[in-house]
């Protein structure tokens, strides 16, 4: 996958995406957190240099969320995300963008280059 996207897949990277994979949306610190054991000279700045490549090569995301720093997934069709207020869980969800994009587009004669669509409120263990 990595090369498909012009990237080099170097050991760093293919554990950048492996634990993107496995836990879904991650902090920069969190993703230091889970593969400085394995690397022993692995810096919070390499992490941070290997997302940047990644997403500039539209393997990775970043997902800006309101009030929270940055999450990472791995690059996916547009959709939306679905955050706790509570616990800070972070959820993909299924919503068909296009159609508003087109509206902006249409009403406003705007070119949308990027979306974020992030819902707060609370989840179903916290709720309960």
């Amino acid at each position: 996958a990595l090369r498909y996207h012009n990237l080099k897949a170097t050991p760093q990277r293919i554990a950048i995406a492996d634990a993107l994979e496995r836990y879904g949306h991650l902090s920069v610190e969190r993703l230091y957190e889970i593969l400085k054991d394995s690397f022993g000279s692995l810096s919070l700045a390499t992490v941070y240099k290997n997302l940047n490549v990644m997403q500039e090569n539209d393997f990775v995301a970043e997902v800006k969320l309101p009030q929270q720093k940055s999450v990472y997934e791995l690059k996916k069709e547009t959709h939306a995300h679905l955050v706790c207020t509570s616990c800070k869980q972070v959820l993909d969800v299924d919503l068909k963008t296009e159609c508003m994009t087109d509206q902006v587009r249409v009403k406003n004669d705007f070119e949308v280059q990027e979306t974020h669509f992030v819902f707060r409120g609370l989840c179903a263990a916290c709720r309960a």
